[in-house]
């Protein structure tokens, strides 16, 4: 939420990167909120946890269409950074604000589309087999269908594109040092580069690969829930709450981290004040 307003009351940070970055932070507000709907329907009727229910379908339709916006966002970002290196100054101008917004409504029709497949009719209420052990009333291909090619996105992607920054950077670098030029601000900017793609790359690792084992675990297990509980349900409370640190990561990572937001972050403190 601070993240949200400091960019909306301030005008000079109303730029193409700083609109992926607002709307990742109300992904993340999503997430946040939709994972505090499920455990509140968790407590209420525990045997949801296990079985699985009607009343779960919509929260964990909004659950999912959270988490894939997130994600594309994180992908939307990376390619954006990319776009704005290779390119030297020209792209900077042409990813102009209504190329973003365009990004960001694809990612939420997309994201829509694909969370809300269970409500559609693409889930195992009234199946008999087929169904996910952690996930219920979910069906295991739909998870399989949505997890597989996310996981692909959220790590191969940004790992290519700031793999490439890196690259240009430090090529950039070289051909100034053959000129005699200085290269402090390149190398330093390689440094930045470099330490944030590593957070991201380990954040999404923490964050997102113990949900895909346990997806996949429902595609491989042919065990009545009775006989996991409760082992296989406080992993799946586990990764449950892994993903809300991604949440808490991202703006640390993207924003927080900022010297333009920082200041623009205190001088709202001191107005407030």
């Amino acid at each position: 939420c601070t993240v949200i307003i400091t960019r909306m009351v301030t005008k000079d940070l109303h730029k193409p990167i700083s609109i992926l970055f607002c709307n990742l932070a109300f992904s993340d507000l999503l997430t946040s909120f939709s994972g505090f709907w499920i455990s509140v329907l968790f407590i209420t009727k525990p045997d949801n946890t296990i079985f699985g229910s009607k009343d779960m379908l919509a929260p964990y339709a909004l659950y999912t269409t959270s988490i894939l916006s997130t994600i594309y966002n994180l992908v939307s970002i990376g390619i954006e950074r990319y776009l704005a290196v290779a390119e030297s100054i020209r792209t900077r101008f042409r990813v102009a604000r209504s190329h973003s917004i365009a990004v960001v409504l694809v990612n939420w029709v997309l994201a829509f589309f694909l969370g809300c497949l269970p409500l559609m009719g693409w889930n195992c209420l009234h199946m008999g087999k087929n169904l996910s052990v952690l996930y219920g009333p979910f069906c295991v291909d739909y998870l399989i269908f949505i997890t597989t090619p996310s996981v692909v996105a959220a790590f191969i992607v940004p790992l290519f594109t700031y793999l490439r920054i890196i690259m240009i950077l430090r090529k950039r670098k070289l051909r100034m040092k053959a000129c005699g030029q200085a290269t402090g601000t390149y190398k330093s900017a390689e440094i930045r580069v470099a330490r944030t793609s590593i957070f991201i790359w380990l954040l999404a690792l923490v964050s997102y690969a113990p949900f895909f084992a346990g997806v996949l675990f429902d595609a491989t297990n042919h065990r009545c829930p009775l006989d996991l509980y409760p082992n296989i349900y406080i992993f799946r409370n586990c990764t449950a709450m892994l993903i809300p640190m991604n949440c808490l990561g991202n703006p640390i990572i993207y924003t927080l981290k900022a010297n333009t937001l920082g200041a623009k972050l205190k001088s709202l403190k001191c107005l407030s004040a």
